[in-house]
């Protein structure tokens, strides 16, 4: 696994944590560094604070064009996987849009159910088409 697929995972699984703990996923970076000897990946971070400071769009993203299924609804991994796709997708333009998705549906197919690497392929597919007038 690449350096950036590291820091993508590594990313994932702290958005989770914060999420299942209701606490700032940008605490749990900042915890880590002061109890552990953890390195976190520069990538990491910048993925968690994106993630954290864009939240509100991307969900709101997400909620318009996930087509029968509220954020409630999806499984809490997807909904992690699918707001680090989307940060990726739509406020980074270091990653290629083909290669945000790809990460997004390879982290699906390693971490959530049979279906979910389908429906996060075709949510940001869809979020891709529609990039130009999101970010207008």
């Amino acid at each position: 696994m690449s350096a950036r697929g590291k820091a993508r995972r590594r990313a994932l699984e702290i958005l989770f944590e914060a999420e299942a703990r209701g606490t700032v996923a940008t605490d749990g970076i900042t915890a880590r560094r002061e109890s552990t000897e953890q390195v976190i990946n520069p990538y990491t971070v910048e993925i968690v604070n994106g993630v954290v400071a864009e939240q509100e769009r991307i969900d709101e993203f997400l909620s318009s064009y996930a087509q029968g299924w509220t954020l409630d609804r999806m499984p809490a991994v997807d909904r992690i996987i699918l707001r680090v796709g989307s940060w990726e997708l739509l406020f980074n333009d270091e990653i290629p849009d083909g290669v945000a998705v790809a990460e997004a549906v390879s982290m699906a197919k390693e971490m959530s159910t049979d279906a979910s690497p389908d429906f996060v392929n075709g949510l940001l597919g869809r979020l891709q088409q529609l990039k130009p007038t999101l970010l207008a």
